[in-house]
């Protein structure tokens, strides 16, 4: 009796196993091709002005065009991968298994990145679900909130630089005198990054600049600390 209620079990188990596979083929092929046409666009189309965005408006220090240029195609995979999987039970559950392995492997160090990139993915998700409306709307007013922000935050009328300053440490040239000579002649020194070793020291300051006059005398007073010294400057703009 034993074997002949196994053998049931299995063929029940067997029978629903080709429900589920059929189910999940009748579901994916009857997809429209049409409506995922449209909803790709659409998801290409407001990934890209989502990058517009963040190059125009981010504010993170970070080379956000190189940033931006992802969003397209992290969008677009989430609403391919949302479209296939929406339709099947058995692939939604599949699919669980798929993303616990995926991580983040790129340094992502500040929020407003990851706030942008959630952005993508909500893209996607919302379009691969074929709620149109609703991602639209919701982007929409999410992109208003953005250029209302900026708006709203005082411009600087002051040029914002990255100060760089290179060079062998000594008993003239230390952290507190780099920052002393800069504050001389910059209106604003912030310090963003600082390493140190028995060989190099390298600083870099996010400065700001009314006028020429003011970058080229921080220059000269900085070569002036060490023969040493070798110091960069380069727009943050767009960086």
């Amino acid at each position: 009796m034993f074997p002949e209620y196994t053998a049931n079990l299995l063929a029940q188990s067997l029978d629903a196993i080709d429900n589920i596979k059929e189910q999940a083929s009748t579901e994916i092929s009857a997809l429209n091709i049409s409506d995922f046409s449209i909803n790709i666009g659409i998801t290409i189309m407001l990934a890209f002005v989502l990058g517009q965005l963040y190059v125009r408006f981010g504010r993170s220090l970070s080379n956000r065009t190189t940033l931006a240029r992802s969003f397209v195609l992290l969008a677009s995979t989430t609403m391919v991968v949302i479209t296939i999987v929406k339709s099947s039970l058995a692939l939604s559950l599949g699919l669980v298994g798929a993303l616990s392995i995926v991580r983040f492997r790129t340094a992502i160090k500040e929020p407003e990145e990851l706030v942008y990139l959630f952005l993508c993915i909500a893209i996607g998700l919302g379009l691969g679900a074929d709620q149109r409306e609703v991602t639209g709307i919701a982007f929409g007013i999410l992109a208003v909130i953005i250029v209302l922000s900026a708006m709203a935050t005082p411009t600087d009328k002051q040029s914002a630089m990255f100060l760089t300053v290179t060079c062998t440490p000594s008993d003239t040239v230390t952290v507190p005198a780099i920052l002393a000579t800069a504050s001389q002649f910059c209106n604003r020194v912030d310090l963003k990054r600082l390493d140190e070793s028995d060989v190099i020291l390298d600083v870099a300051l996010h400065v700001g600049l009314s006028d020429i006059d003011q970058l080229e005398s921080c220059r000269q007073a900085l070569r002036e600390l060490d023969s040493s010294v070798k110091v960069s400057f380069f727009d943050s703009k767009h960086v």
